[in-house]
């Protein structure tokens, strides 16, 4: 789930930046620091999105720069449990295919792609049913749930995805069960 969220922070400002636009270069400074970060209470920051105060620096005896209080918005991505989410496949392992999702890469384990035996084919990369004759391959479009959630602090964490419930799958496979139930 996207979400805004109103932040208040310190921002250092370094003596050879004084010179320079002093929105700039906290905004600056707040991309380096936040934009790409993933924490497990927000998720991953995507962008810094407004600065809406900044207020007068202090320095601190020792440093030559200055320290300011400001307050600023950022757009953040956190999947939630049991979201329905729409990815693409950006890569199939003999375990599984990994689903990107907004900014992250969520894993759907063999066992949760598709009700029936699922192979691996290494040569053609795809993973496939052995009844149903289902393939699933890079490029693919799909629906699935969040089952899991481990965000970490920092860069990363790990998302768990099923599409073994009615109306999750591959795009194509969700709109040829729709049409088989109208005839």
């Amino acid at each position: 789930m996207y979400k805004l969220i109103t932040v208040e922070d310190t921002v250092r400002v370094p003596p050879n930046r004084f010179g320079e636009k002093q929105e700039e270069v906290v905004s600056d400074l707040l991309k380096k620091n936040y934009q790409g970060i993933t924490d497990k209470d927000v998720g991953t920051v995507l962008a810094i999105t407004d600065l809406k105060e900044i207020k007068v620096g202090r320095v601190i005896m020792g440093d030559g720069a200055s320290y300011h209080d400001v307050t600023f918005e950022f757009l953040a991505y956190k999947p939630e449990l049991n979201e329905v989410v729409v990815g693409e496949v950006v890569e199939i392992v003999d375990f599984g295919a990994f689903i990107r999702v907004g900014p992250i890469d969520a894993l759907v384990h063999v066992s949760q792609v598709m009700d029936d035996f699922v192979g691996y084919d290494k040569k053609k990369g795809v993973l496939y049913g052995k009844e149903s004759n289902r393939t699933l391959k890079v490029g693919d479009k799909v629906r699935a749930r969040v089952v899991s959630v481990g965000l970490k602090r920092g860069k990363g964490g790990k998302v768990g995805l099923t599409m073994r419930q009615p109306g999750l799958g591959k795009l194509e496979w969700i709109e040829e069960a729709r049409k088989g139930a109208k005839s």
